[in-house]
């Protein structure tokens, strides 16, 4: 198979037509190239594509930019030592970089929120009508928060709200999402908290605090976008696997970048 026909076997699998305008591109390599070997990752970083060309991958899937930008324009890198190394490895390596951002959430179900799910062994729990929402078993918020960071793998993540706050309805919402998705989901009957990926502290963050202030407690967990929409690109793995036969499918983690000190 080669890079286009991968491409187009993913995107025959999304609903409705193809977007005319999509950040879902090729950052390197040409459509014509056949295939030897494909990593999905969550971010293509210089050490996932040192391991995509170790295992003979010459086709990455990623999901967040390679170039540090959400079009991966390039004007203003050249020249940039970081972005040259980079570039030169993928064009000295013969490496192909897909993007599968927008068509991968548009897949049914959203295949980031699907590997989320299965990662936190919630599908039992996910709402058939509102797949964001889960009803889990009562549980606190120290609990919870718990339980997602040893699931996800993450270094660390952040909570605002009571820590013995009772839980069970949930809203989940990898990713960085605009504050009225948070705010809709927050306000939003049934409640408890709101696990996300990103959110600028000056807005669900105090939503959450004044919220106690108010009386209508509530919890929030940033779990960081990395790892709230990793899993996403690990279910892409599998999810591909059988629908390329002969070509070895892999996931590659791009892991934690924070640390604590």
């Amino acid at each position: 198979m080669t890079v286009q026909q991968v491409i187009d076997t993913i995107l025959s699998a999304v609903p409705g037509d193809r977007l005319p305008d999509t950040v879902d591109t090729l950052k390197s390599g040409r459509p014509e190239m056949v295939v030897t070997g494909i990593a999905t990752t969550f971010i293509a970083t210089r050490a996932v594509l040192q391991q995509a060309k170790e295992l003979a991958a010459n086709l990455v899937i990623t999901h967040e930019p390679t170039f540090y930008n959400h079009r991966d324009e390039r004007e203003g890198l050249e020249g940039d030592p970081v972005y040259e190394a980079k570039r030169a490895f993928l064009a000295e390596n013969g490496i192909a970089v897909w993007r599968c951002h927008d068509y991968w959430h548009r897949h049914q179900p959203d295949g980031i929120l699907e590997g989320f799910a299965r990662k936190l062994e919630w599908k039992d729990y996910q709402d058939a009508e509102a797949p964001y929402r889960f009803w889990l078993p009562p549980t606190t918020l120290r609990a919870l928060a718990a339980r997602v960071k040893e699931q996800t793998g993450a270094t660390l993540l952040r909570v605002a709200g009571d820590p013995e706050l009772p839980c069970r309805g949930v809203i989940a919402i990898p990713g960085a999402c605009p504050w009225e998705w948070h705010h809709q989901a927050l306000s939003q009957a049934g409640t408890d908290v709101l696990i996300c990926g990103e959110s600028a502290e000056w807005q669900a963050c105090e939503y959450v605090r004044d919220a106690a202030a108010a009386g209508q407690r509530k919890g929030l967990i940033v779990l960081g976008h990395c790892n709230s929409e990793e899993a996403g690109m690990e279910y892409l793995a599998e999810w591909l696997r059988p629908r390329v036969p002969g070509i070895p499918v892999t996931f590659l983690p791009a892991g934690d970048p924070f640390w604590m000190p």
